[in-house]
């Protein structure tokens, strides 16, 4: 973690900007680390928790929208949970989410925003959740077609992935529920 000694005025603009998007108090961040020694994914973050936090302070927009870590962040909410002065890390790191989207600013090391459009567009088509076609979109999209094969046989066998999928009606309800945290979001998802 590289932090400039002094913040730019474009720093400063960033850091009000996460602060109002994640709805958080991140001055209030001590540095004791707790987030980062509760969190199951701390260990190979190109990012650790308590540093998301101070980056954002130091109004490091690059190196935080294009982190690995925003991405593979399991949202369990140990990091919030374990900090005694109530910073939600959790939500600074969905609002650097958004954030990163919005800037075209992904990390292209990670495939979790493939796999969570290709999620989001099956429940909002189908109603629930269709595994394999989930996993043949996926496979496509990030060209790791042959990552997982061996494990299919096994998931075909116990019924784990059927190959075919029923919809569920209130199509028309789910599309208005879409639009309406479209609008919620400004129009920006």
């Amino acid at each position: 973690m590289n932090a400039p000694l002094a913040m730019t005025d474009q720093g400063r603009g960033f850091f009000a900007e996460v602060s109002q998007e994640s709805q958080g108090n991140l001055s209030a961040c001590l540095q004791c680390k707790k987030c980062t020694s509760g969190c199951p994914v701390a260990g190979w973050a190109d990012i650790k928790p308590h540093e998301l936090v101070r980056l954002s302070q130091f109004g490091c927009k690059d190196e935080l929208l294009g982190s690995r870590m925003i991405w593979e962040c399991t949202s369990c909410q140990t990091c919030t949970t374990r900090c005694p002065q109530q910073v939600d890390i959790a939500s600074l790191n969905d609002a650097l989410r958004r954030m990163s989207r919005r800037a075209s600013q992904v990390n292209s090391k990670t495939t979790v925003p493939a796999f969570n459009d290709i999620f989001l567009r099956t429940v909002r088509k189908r109603g629930r959740m269709f595994e394999a076609g989930l996993m043949a979109s996926f496979k496509l999209r990030t060209m790791q077609l042959f990552s997982d094969m061996g494990k299919l046989p096994m998931m075909l066998w116990k019924g784990k992935m059927p190959l075919w999928s029923g919809k569920v009606k209130g199509r028309k309800e789910r599309e208005a529920l879409f639009r309406r945290v479209r609008d919620m979001d400004g129009g920006r998802s």
